[in-house]
């Protein structure tokens, strides 16, 4: 049996004993205190610590639950972009060129796998640039002359080269995921 180590504050005395199956312990200020009994019990379906009139049930939290996957693409969701980030400029685009919340979900894997969503990541072995990770960076010159820093410009330029060349985000995403590039 465990137990998380809790402090059980008693208002009717001026010292503090934590509730542990093993352990006692007080904490009096400046004076001597009785020892107080802790006693631990499992119950089924629950652990229970008692000490005079007071008890503590062991709460069990759930772990949380992995992010659920796309039916269609099999990337994970994506969930809700914050208002203004790089991930809601991609959502309107995605949604203005026909994808749905499946290649939505599919462009926030890639491109999380590829820059982290970083519009400065810069890749030191191959020259790859920004979000979408442009070969060079200077390719997304076509798409606007801040491509360097206006994560709206990658953007449209790597969805443009996601079209041209995959399709689709889950197009790329597949390629990704089988080949390691895209």
């Amino acid at each position: 049996m465990s137990f998380v180590l809790v402090a059980i504050t008693d208002p009717t005395a001026a010292f503090a004993i934590t509730a542990d199956p093993v352990n006692q312990v007080t904490n009096a200020p400046a004076r001597e205190v009785d020892t107080q009994t802790v006693v631990a019990s499992e119950v089924p379906g629950a652990s229970v610590v008692k000490r005079d009139e007071f008890t503590v049930t062991k709460i069990v939290v759930a772990p949380p639950a992995a992010p659920a996957k796309s039916a269609k693409s099999g990337a994970p969701s994506a969930g809700t972009p914050d208002p203004g980030s790089a991930k809601a400029i991609a959502h309107d685009m995605v949604f203005a060129r026909g994808w749905g919340e499946g290649e939505y979900d599919c462009l926030v894997s890639l491109w999380k796998k590829e820059s982290g969503w970083n519009v400065y990541a810069y890749n030191a072995g191959s020259g790859a640039y920004g979000i979408p990770q442009a070969l060079p960076g200077s390719k997304m010159a076509s798409a606007g002359a801040d491509w360097a820093d206006n994560p709206g410009t990658q953007i449209a330029w790597g969805l443009g080269y996601i079209g041209s060349r995959y399709q689709t985000p889950c197009g790329a995403w597949g390629h990704s995921q089988a080949k390691g590039w895209y």
